[in-house]
């Protein structure tokens, strides 16, 4: 069995959100890292990215391949078809039917009633004295 302490677990939980939180980051800043790249180093980015390198009449640079990156961010960006309008969505609806009891079944309908502390302190101490020997 793992005896794992509660300050190690805490850490562990810590140290997953920071790297979910790093994963959720570079995954949106994904495109703006590429033309960040291209645009600070393009003769690296050529030779790393391009894939038509062995083609220099198209002339693309690189291009091809940041064209590629944007497109796959707006694939990513599409929303699904909104399938409930939330303009009409009710979250909580409250509706306070009254049914009256009496005229339906015979039964007497109760009042609510209120709170009833019955709670009563019997103090013992006032009457307690040790055995005589």
């Amino acid at each position: 069995m793992l005896n794992i302490t509660f300050v190690a677990m805490k850490k562990v939980v810590y140290i997953f959100a920071f790297v979910l939180s790093i994963l959720l980051l570079f995954n949106n800043a994904k495109v703006s890292l590429t033309f960040a790249y291209y645009n600070i180093d393009p003769i690296g980015f050529i030779d790393a990215l391009c894939e038509n390198k062995d083609k220099p009449e198209l002339e693309c640079n690189g291009k091809c391949q940041l064209e590629k990156v944007a497109k796959s961010q707006d694939k990513e960006q599409k929303t699904p078809i909104s399938v409930i309008d939330f303009k009409e969505l009710i979250l909580f609806s409250h509706v306070a039917e009254t049914m009256v009891l009496s005229e339906i079944s015979g039964f007497k309908v109760q009042q609510p009633t209120r709170y009833q502390n019955l709670y009563s302190f019997n103090n013992t101490n006032d009457c307690f004295h040790p055995p005589r020997a």
